[in-house]
């Protein structure tokens, strides 16, 4: 099963996680030391590409759109991180980390439905 969870609540406490955790943003997540979240994997390259998540600034008015071309990117995606991910999430339970503020329109909640 893929699980998603808001790195910044993991660090307080506030939000649990299962089987393999692996951050899915391209920048580490501000204001959390690396030893505080420390998950197991950090995979840049499945993250939307700078040119995308520039185009879609989380505007939730876009984010249909997003979805589509993030999707696309996702499946021509043939990067050692998404090869990785993929592997990790047909093994067993996987948490995907992201940093959004928004827990519903953000790039892991289509990553983890990508992944099912």
């Amino acid at each position: 099963m893929i699980y998603t969870a808001k790195a910044h609540d993991v660090v307080k406490g506030e939000e649990k996680t299962h089987g393999v955790t692996v951050l899915v943003d391209r920048l580490w997540p501000r204001g959390i030391s690396k030893d505080k979240l420390a998950p197991d994997h950090w995979f840049k390259e499945v993250a939307p590409s700078p040119g995308l998540r520039t185009w879609w600034n989380h505007d939730e008015d876009c984010f249909d759109e997003f979805k589509k071309r993030y999707r696309a990117e996702l499946e021509e995606n043939d990067s050692e991180d998404m090869n990785e991910l993929r592997k990790l999430a047909k093994d067993g339970d996987v948490t995907l980390l992201f940093a959004a503020k928004d827990r519903e329109v953000n790039h892991a909640v289509v990553l983890a439905d990508y992944l099912q």
